[in-house]
């Protein structure tokens, strides 16, 4: 046992969640390993609101695009332009975002290595084992070991580390995305701008979901995502890059993975486990966003493993969730509606693009994005959208 490394803490993946967590933690004066899996990059549309670039020092060199506008496509192809007044959203590579924010952990104290977990044991004297897999050993090599006061399992969206808690975490549902990075065309080639967001509500391209074209610099990603089996993500991104005028770009990369769209009712064991991003299903409904979503919670699951660790109270872990939906488990719920309601045929796609031009949805779904919180400072304009959402429920507006 004493030959065995101890950390205060291990976190699972090397993602937002779980780079986030290990750099808070090595900076409260913990010691923390980051365990990561070599070369994984997320399919990731890139966008990050101006409260996650304040709320987590992002420096502006990791913003590779500023989009300064979504627009919203229809099925009947009818356009829906939405302004970002007096701000912008910004765009990231995930690639070099995501090794950012591991290097700024490291930096901070926390060790980083390449592996892939397996799974976690007891010691005689009941303190959890982490044994991972070195990529530098051979295959057939035993798994290595080292000990951990508190894990963090920040492992993505089929977490190994959430499906060894539960089995809530093996029946998450989720949406399956794909994406295909392009060299970027000139500004105005096709039907690509550089300085906007485009989102298609279109069931040929998604039956239950949506694709995209994100603008990235000198890149760009074209994505899709959708939960129905048998339907081919190649395919929609294939049709979306034809009708774009963007069949001829350079394919850079290609990325596919499941997103879940659900948090799990519980994010810890109890006892010395907590989960983080996607492992806790922390991706928002309807719009997919995930980025801000799991920096928060690597940094809640950092905050309250610093507190079990402080007091020795496991009932320490369960405050990260707490404080995480106290904050956003509203908003959580209304995506999941909007998504369950407008995304279920072209039919209401069509009424959900439509009611996107209306002033009041503009600003609110603005406020609410770039601030990550629900806007209350105008009721005038919450009660016009309850009633015009209402009209097009019952199919009293027209189309």
């Amino acid at each position: 046992m004493s030959r065995t490394e101890t950390f205060d803490v291990v976190v699972v993946g090397g993602g937002p969640a779980g780079a986030t967590a290990a750099h808070d933690l090595a900076l409260a004066g913990r010691a923390v390993l980051l365990l990561d899996k070599a070369g994984r990059i997320k399919p990731c549309g890139g966008a990050i609101p101006p409260r996650l670039i304040r709320d987590f020092a992002i420096p502006d060199h990791l913003l590779v695009a500023r989009a300064q506008a979504a627009r919203m496509i229809a099925p009947s192809e009818r356009r829906v332009d939405m302004p970002v007044e007096g701000g912008f959203v910004g765009m990231v590579d995930r690639d070099a975002f995501d090794e950012w924010l591991r290097v700024r952990a490291a930096d901070a104290g926390a060790v980083r290595r390449k592996g892939r977990f397996e799974s976690i044991d007891r010691d005689d004297d009941d303190c959890a084992v982490v044994c991972y897999r070195d990529y530098s050993l051979a295959e057939d090599a035993p798994p290595l070991r080292v000990r951990a006061r508190a894990i963090i399992g920040a492992d993505g969206a089929r977490s190994r580390v959430a499906r060894g808690m539960s089995k809530e975490a093996e029946r998450m549902p989720c949406v399956f995305a794909y994406h295909e990075i392009i060299r970027a065309p000139a500004h105005g080639t096709g039907d690509f701008d550089a300085r906007r967001c485009d989102v298609f509500y279109q069931g040929h391209l998604s039956p239950d979901f949506y694709a995209w074209i994100f603008p990235h610099g000198k890149t760009a990603s074209i994505g899709v995502g959708s939960a129905q089996k048998g339907f081919s993500l190649r395919g929609a991104i294939k049709t979306l890059r034809a009708e774009a005028g963007l069949a001829g770009c350079e394919t850079v990369r290609t990325e596919g993975a499941p997103i879940p769209l659900k948090p799990l009712k519980r994010w810890d064991n109890g006892r010395d486990v907590v989960l983080a991003g996607d492992a806790a299903g922390v991706v928002a409904p309807a719009s997919g966003e995930g980025i801000y979503y799991a920096m928060l919670g690597g940094r809640e699951a950092a905050t309250s493993v610093d507190a079990l660790l402080r007091t020795g109270k496991a009932s320490e872990l369960a405050g990260a969730r707490k404080r995480f939906m106290r904050a956003h488990g509203q908003v959580f719920m209304v995506l999941g509606v909007m998504q369950h309601f407008w995304y279920r045929n072209d039919k209401r796609r069509e009424r959900f693009v439509k009611m996107c031009a209306d002033p009041d949805v503009q600003y609110l779904t603005w406020q609410a994005y770039m601030n990550k919180e629900l806007v209350r400072a105008k009721p005038g304009a919450h009660a016009r959208i309850f009633m015009k959402d209402m009209g097009h429920l019952l199919g009293l507006s027209p189309s």
